[in-house]
């Protein structure tokens, strides 16, 4: 029988232990400071029959096609999905109006061209909601920042800083709003203990709601 390998484990000052299987099909857990290895090993091999039914559950979802960046390709900004559409020339290199028009010459370098774009819309939106969340709830980091992170939709730091994966601008804007409150809630707790999300909750009853739709759809927002 196959052996379940954990993959990471994530120590803090949490009080209880969770098992995550992320959508790559890995296993994470995130445990209490102290918790020995040979106990978290213990607790996987009680859990092997969920853990295995899991990970069969995610590695038998049809696998997302890589994107080729050609006409009426779909790319999603703000949880709305617009079409690829290459132009002679558009002014720009790229450009968001009914369709997402893509100037010819810059097709041999798409790929490039498309997530410096969406870096860009991230920078402005997700900066603007951060800071307007941060007004309300008095959570101020010292810096925000958009990051390439791909394991992660965002993280705060010790010293006030809190980051934001240019993928997140693909999601709709409930969902990025959800991510900000997340991890401005950080800034004060930085466990995920229950008064953690009692803050969260505090600020977004529906958080829960938020939090299950990116899970089922994060593996939509790539490119």
């Amino acid at each position: 029988m196959e052996e379940i390998k954990i993959s990471k484990i994530i120590r803090s000052k949490r009080k209880t232990i969770a098992l995550v299987l992320t959508h790559d099909a890995t296993l994470v857990i995130r445990a209490p400071l102290k918790t020995p290895v040979d106990y978290l090993e213990k607790l996987v091999n009680e859990k092997r029959a969920w853990i295995r039914t899991k990970l069969l559950e995610i590695k038998s979802r049809p696998k997302l096609k890589a994107k080729e960046f050609v006409n009426g390709e779909s790319f999603f900004c703000l949880g709305k999905s617009y079409k690829l559409k290459i132009v002679d020339s558009c002014g720009v290199d790229i450009e968001l109006k009914d369709n997402l028009l893509l100037s010819l010459e810059k097709v041999p370098y798409a790929r490039d061209v498309v997530i410096t774009w969406y870096k860009s819309v991230a920078e402005k939106k997700i900066k603007e909601r951060c800071e307007w969340y941060a007004s309300l709830t008095g959570y101020k980091p010292l810096s925000i920042k958009i990051t390439v992170a791909q394991k992660r939709w965002g993280s705060s730091g010790p010293k006030g800083t809190v980051n934001f994966s240019w993928r997140l601008i693909m999601a709709p804007l409930e969902i990025i709003d959800y991510v900000i409150v997340h991890e401005l809630v950080h800034l004060e707790q930085r466990d995920h203990s229950r008064l953690f999300w009692d803050k969260v909750k505090s600020i977004m009853p529906d958080f829960k709601k938020r939090q299950k739709w990116l899970k089922d759809n994060e593996r939509t927002l790539s490119i």
